[in-house]
């Protein structure tokens, strides 16, 4: 059975900027990073060009499952953030092995769940967290736990994370310098005063 799915899986590589597929596409597959990373993306299409990066998917996340429940389009944009290969695995060998064996939709359910909670965490952000706040949390996230590292996305696709412009995303940055909390050259950031910036992204 997961012969029969591995059989029909390809890697895909792609480079900085490639659209995977957009909001609306028929959806076919499922994908599994093996490395880079992808933004998960919804464009504000009727008033303007700018996103929303809802997600992030790195080496060993798996996303375009959605599909595979309901039949449903894609309902966001995939997007490389620079260099990435995936696996694709087509939906039929994927829904034949589910039928064989029920019990391997628990996996699939948990996904769900966890889906779920970081959609719960955003929307409790987006209420709770002013802009400031909201991108303490972002940088701390995007650090992974270091005190020295690069910013992994461009300012542009920060603020789609935040979900506020550029602008105020930078200038919460600046206010982050100012304060001491933080340091940055260019897309090397070195946080200086991590509790202060945690506390501020509560």
């Amino acid at each position: 059975m997961i012969a029969r799915v591995a059989a029909a899986a390809n890697t895909r590589d792609l480079v900085r900027g490639d659209v995977l597929f957009h909001e609306g596409d028929a959806a076919d597959a499922l994908y599994v990073v093996l490395k880079g990373r992808i933004a998960i993306a919804i464009e504000n299409k009727p008033i303007d060009s700018r996103e929303s990066v809802v997600a992030l998917m790195d080496t060993g996340d798996l996303f375009g499952d959605m599909g595979l429940l309901d039949t449903g389009v894609r309902s966001a944009n995939a997007r490389a953030l620079e260099s990435t290969t995936l696996l694709e695995v087509p939906y039929p060998p994927i829904k034949t092995a589910l039928k064989e064996s029920p019990e391997l939709l628990w996996g699939v359910t948990t996904l769900l769940v966890q889906r779920l909670r970081a959609m719960d965490e955003a929307l409790a952000d987006s209420v709770f967290l002013d802009v400031t706040g909201r991108t303490a949390k972002r940088l701390l996230e995007l650090s992974e736990g270091k005190d020295e590292f690069n910013l992994p996305i461009t300012q542009e696709e920060l603020a789609g994370m935040v979900g506020a412009s550029r602008e105020r995303v930078n200038k919460a940055i600046a206010s982050f310098i100012k304060l001491g909390w933080l340091t940055q050259s260019d897309r090397r950031y070195n946080i200086t005063q991590r509790a202060k910036l945690e506390a501020r992204a509560r």
